[in-house]
């Protein structure tokens, strides 16, 4: 029975992280991730695999940050360094 439940577990989270992986995920994400993975491993490793997950999900997150802000500075130089073009009639 713990197989069977283990499983239904398993393809739920499959289901829900499916569209999710877009987008990069943060504490809860990752958090969930790994309490499930320490679960597996045996008893009582839930609670550490949820916060590895979580620190890995909020370093993934401040990176995935620093790499967006680091975009919208390079375009926004680069628009500031392309002339403006006359309209014409």
């Amino acid at each position: 029975m713990r197989g069977l439940s283990t499983l239904a577990v398993l393809a739920l989270l499959a289901g829900a992280a499916a569209p999710a992986m877009a987008e990069e995920g943060g504490c809860l994400k990752y958090g969930a991730a790994g309490a499930v993975a320490g679960h597996m491993v045996g008893s009582g490793h839930g609670v550490a695999g949820a916060a590895a997950g979580c620190a890995l999900g909020a370093h993934e997150r401040n990176k995935a940050e620093k790499k967006d802000a680091a975009q919208q500075k390079a375009a926004a130089q680069q628009q500031q360094q392309q002339p403006a073009q006359p309209k014409s009639n």
